[in-house]
Formats: C-alpha cells, sequence, structure tokens
C-alpha cells in the first residue's frame, strides 16, 4: 500500500519522465517509436523506482526497452535534473514494459471478428 508521499513522488516522476523522454527518446530509440510512461510505482524507501512504459509504432517494443537499459544513466540524470529540487535523494529507475493496451486492442478485436461471426450466421 503506497503511503500520500510515495503516490506524490511517483505522479512528480511520472509527469517529468514523460518530458525527458520528449527531449532524449529520439536520441536512444528512434524517431518511428512513441513511448509514453503509464505509471510509476517507487519503494516506501524512495530507492527505486518502477516505470511502466508504453511502446506504440514500433513491433519490437523489447529492443526499445533494452536501448533505454543501456542508455538509464542519461536518463536518470535527465530526470535529476528536473526533479532534484522536490526530492532529496533521486532513485534508481527500472524500466517495464506495460502492454495493458495492447492486450485491450487484441480483445476488443476479437468481440469484433464475434460480433460479425454472428451477424453472418442465418438465424
Amino acid at each position: 500500500m503506497e503511503n500520500k508521499r510515495q503516490k506524490q513522488v511517483a505522479e512528480l516522476i511520472k509527469r517529468n519522465f514523460g518530458i525527458v523522454l520528449q527531449q532524449e527518446g529520439s536520441y536512444i530509440y528512434g524517431n518511428e517509436a512513441f513511448v509514453t510512461t503509464t505509471s510509476v510505482k517507487i519503494t516506501p524507501d524512495f530507492g527505486i523506482a518502477k516505470i511502466y512504459l508504453s511502446v506504440y509504432n514500433i513491433d519490437d517494443k523489447q529492443n526499445v526497452i533494452l536501448s533505454m537499459e543501456a542508455e538509464k544513466n542519461v536518463l536518470k540524470n535527465a530526470l535529476a535534473q528536473r526533479i532534484r529540487k522536490h526530492v532529496r535523494k533521486i532513485p534508481d529507475v527500472l524500466f517495464f514494459l506495460d502492454d495493458t493496451l495492447d492486450e485491450m486492442l487484441k480483445l476488443n478485436q476479437l468481440f469484433d471478428n464475434i460480433k460479425s461471426d454472428d451477424k453472418d450466421k442465418p438465424s
């Protein structure tokens, strides 16, 4: 269960990391991919921030996450520049792929196929 301060810091990181991705992202994973921060979970000691990312417009999503892991220090430093006046300790960042929206789109497509099959069947 997150306390109020954890939620505040997580939201601060989420908003500012989105800006960092806009500024630094194209240098790391290219112009094709569109990456957004969906959520951030922070440990009770504020030492680790788990950043969940959605990747669009590219098939190899895991490769984008691996590219970001390779450039983690650059991203963490850019984030630290933005949030250093709001937190005492800059947390270490971990990146995770959030494929919730991809799964939702697949389910919607399956439901649409079922509906179209039902309409095609004679009564």
